[in-house]
């Protein structure tokens, strides 16, 4: 397993919209923490987080009929605990934005939202019977490895590598550390397809990560800013 750190890709512009996503997600991660406290925190979770069959069904014992689908948005800003928020946000302040920058702050979030939105739809359709709601920002933010692959494949990242009882920090080019990282969605979400596999597997929604990564690609190629050709006038003198 590698674990990204930081690229050495800057950017020109500030990153607005990926700040008031991380500062966004942290704060509603202490909102569930509190209800933790109160013993609320199951009847939140269930009310907001997404549930493949209730979206197929379009019925639920708990959420009103606009939350079932709703929740495919409220369930993208839910954590499951430290370390699945701390990756997330991790992996969005480092990619996300690079990717930004190249799309600029408001197609930035569109293409963020609607990369958590594909993730969800590949997860609902992979699970249609599941009745375990699912929450979290990976989705999206698959999204956004997607579009950085296609935007910096070559952009050097500062990867952390476990060798046995030892730790190596190495540069990667996003090419081989995305790649790999996609490798390992694509092979545990075929290994989950198999009824018995999905708890085994830590009941990780793989295929929310599979579709939003996908869903980033095609979008990026979409939104992506053009680079603008380069006209030259010549004068010519008669003599």
């Amino acid at each position: 397993m590698v674990l990204p750190l930081r690229d050495i890709n800057p950017t020109k512009t500030i990153p607005l919209v990926t700040i008031s996503l991380i500062i966004i997600n942290v704060f509603i991660f202490l909102f569930e923490l509190s209800l933790l406290s109160v013993g609320k925190l199951d009847s939140f979770i269930a009310s907001y987080s997404l549930t493949p069959m209730e979206i197929i069904s379009g019925t639920s014992t708990i959420k009103p009929l606009p939350y079932i689908y709703l929740s495919v948005l409220f369930s993208m800003f839910l954590h499951g605990g430290f370390v699945h928020i701390a990756g997330n946000m991790l992996y969005l302040w480092i990619f996300g934005n690079n990717v930004e920058d190249n799309l600029g702050h408001f197609r930035f979030l569109i293409f963020y939202l609607l990369c958590g939105i594909g993730g969800a739809v590949a997860h609902v359709l992979s699970n249609p019977s599941s009745q375990i709601p699912t929450l979290g920002a990976s989705g999206a933010i698959a999204g956004v490895l997607g579009a950085y692959l296609i935007l910096f494949p070559g952009a050097r990242i500062i990867t952390l590598i476990p060798l046995f009882f030892f730790i190596e920090l190495v540069e990667l080019p996003a090419f081989i550390v995305i790649g790999l990282w996609f490798v390992l969605q694509l092979a545990n979400g075929l290994a989950s397809i198999a009824p018995s596999t999905y708890q085994d597997l830590g009941g990780v929604a793989w295929f929310a990560h599979i579709g939003g990564f996908l869903t980033g690609i095609f979008l990026v190629l979409l939104l992506r800013k053009r680079k603008k050709k380069t006209s030259y006038n010549f004068l010519i003198d008669d003599f």
